[in-house]
């Protein structure tokens, strides 16, 4: 049975998040010690106490979901040595993902999505912005919906499921067009504004110098891209350009999911806090099997 490892994505964030695991491993502790040191600020108290609106601000809540997913990622390994056939993410965790393939450091994945995290959030306050979830739409309902609004795709998480950018008026707009079309549900999101869409613009454009001081090595394993929902190119020059296209660009999740199952991955290993993840995995395919380490009860403690 080959497996695909997954990394959580934004919005998964919860207090006490990697608490047990640093409890239960002095070499996880470690990891978030080391994350303290590089970013300058109190990362593990945040992680393990909260407050939930501290750990929301996307330059914390970044590194966060990443440093909780690598220490998931390193007890399993400890615990349970398990050879993946690939991995993916979801936005933030496709970065999770290059680093447990070796493309980046553990030290250098926390300098880029403190960086990009930072970026984002002030491209949120620049312009105001939002997200709005779409149900139960057929690919011409969605075409007139954007068509109409002005709304692009952030994400396509399932073929029942996509999540639309735009402006604050253009998500209103988004929500009542949406029944005028018949479209099942449509859901305005809490994000803090429109995440990969044009309105990313500066982030992608602050995060480009972040990159290139970085080296990115060639993959140990294939690491599903957003952008593509195909295998990166094992350059690491084409990596960083996908990487800050995806900043702007759609997420394809259901696409990377469809290409893991291609590649002959049955089993799915979701890294990080909550089941989101998981969740997306069973709607595109309910005969793949999925797995959740978010805390030691993955491991029957």
């Amino acid at each position: 049975m080959s497996k695909c490892c997954i990394f959580a994505g934004q919005g998964a964030q919860i207090p006490g998040m990697g608490k047990d695991f640093a409890e239960a491993d002095p070499e996880v502790m470690a990891l978030f010690d080391k994350a303290n040191e590089v970013l300058g600020f109190d990362l593990k108290k945040i992680c393990f106490e909260g407050p939930q609106e501290e750990l929301t601000k996307s330059n914390i809540c970044q590194p966060a979901i990443f440093v909780t997913s690598y220490a998931a990622y390193l007890t399993l390994q400890k615990r349970e040595p398990t050879e993946f056939a690939c991995a993916a993410g979801l936005s933030l965790g496709e970065w999770g993902a290059l680093c447990a393939a070796g493309v980046l450091t553990f030290e250098e994945t926390l300098k880029v999505l403190e960086a990009r995290g930072r970026f984002m959030q002030e491209a949120c306050e620049a312009t105001p912005s939002g997200m709005i979830a779409i149900v139960g739409a057929s690919a011409e309902q969605l075409e007139a919906l954007c068509a109409k609004t002005g709304c692009t795709v952030a994400n396509i998480n399932s073929p029942a499921q996509q999540v639309l950018s735009g402006s604050k008026d253009q998500i209103a707009a988004a929500a009542e067009c949406a029944k005028e079309l018949g479209i099942k549900r449509a859901i305005p999101l809490a994000t803090a504004g429109a995440f990969h869409s044009p309105f990313m613009q500066s982030a992608r454009e602050k995060l480009a110098p972040v990159l290139d001081a970085i080296e990115f090595k060639s993959p140990k394993f294939p690491v599903l891209s957003n952008v593509t929902g195909k295998p990166h190119s094992t350059d690491g020059a084409e990596i960083k350009r996908t990487m800050l296209e995806q900043v702007t660009g759609t997420t394809n999740w259901a696409q990377d999911v469809v290409t893991a199952r291609e590649m002959g991955c049955t089993e799915f290993v979701e890294f990080g806090p909550g089941k989101v993840l998981s969740g997306l995995v069973k709607k595109i395919d309910p005969s793949l099997q999925t797995r959740n380490v978010s805390d030691l009860t993955a491991f029957g403690a």
